[in-house]
């Protein structure tokens, strides 16, 4: 009798150790998954071999998170210390139509989103950044996307993931381009990236200026910075 009651112990025992030991683990899942909740990792292969041209200083010092960004915590970085120009380049759309560096021209301020097809994230993004598009022209500023997985690591074109980006535009009713990457990775700014979706600002002269944003953000939010990138700009 009592060699039964000590066998029901210790089977108590197990089984309240093995509940424990689940709880934990799913806690341990659960903070593992926090960093997609706003942004994605791209992932190996997201960018091709240039990432060694942009070493991970530099990375450090372009990327900004106000708590939107890809860790899900509150984070800043400090801007920039110097000007970056795009230079010259030429991409095709996801339609077909070529854009060259002359795109900025006709705007103070052109947000430059880029993100992938398989980000839930950057996604859900879209249709703010539309609405920014069209309600901002007035004042100046424009929205390109970049589609970054619409380009392999040899720089070939990725014809599925452009599919992806051409019914998303369609679902969005997107006004803005969804660009292909070049073969040269838009002159290395697009190397190294690490987590999408990521925003930096050029101005009309192709400089790149202001912050670079980490994570996905709604209308009101990109249209309080990109006020203020504007009144930065006009300093």
């Amino acid at each position: 009798m009592e060699a039964g009651k000590q066998r029901f112990r210790k089977m108590r025992f197990r089984k309240m150790r093995f509940k424990k030991d689940l709880l934990c683990r799913c806690a341990v899942f659960i903070l593992c998954c926090l960093p997609v909740l706003s942004g994605c990792a791209s992932g190996e292969g997201a960018s091709t071999g240039g990432k060694d041209a942009v070493s991970e200083k530099e990375q450090g010092s372009r990327q900004k998170d106000d708590g939107q960004g890809n860790d899900g915590q509150d984070q800043t970085g400090a801007k920039g210390s110097e000007s970056e120009t795009l230079g010259d380049f030429s991409m095709q759309d996801v339609a077909g139509e070529t854009y060259t560096q002359d795109m900025f021209a006709d705007y103070e301020l052109t947000l430059v989103n880029v993100f992938t097809t398989w980000c839930t994230p950057c996604i859900r993004e879209i249709p703010e950044l539309e609405k920014l598009h069209r309600e901002m022209a007035d004042q100046g500023v424009q929205v390109a996307g970049i589609v970054l997985d619409a380009a392999g690591q040899s720089g070939e074109t990725d014809e599925e993931a452009v599919k992806k980006a051409k019914l998303l535009a369609e679902k969005a009713e997107v006004t803005y381009p969804f660009l292909i990457p070049d073969a040269g990775y838009l002159n290395g700014r697009l190397a190294g990236i690490s987590a999408v979706p990521e925003t930096f600002f050029v101005d009309k002269e192709g400089n790149i200026v202001g912050e670079t944003y980490s994570g996905s953000r709604s209308y009101d939010d990109w249209k309080s910075i990109v006020e203020k990138e504007l009144s930065e700009a006009a300093q």
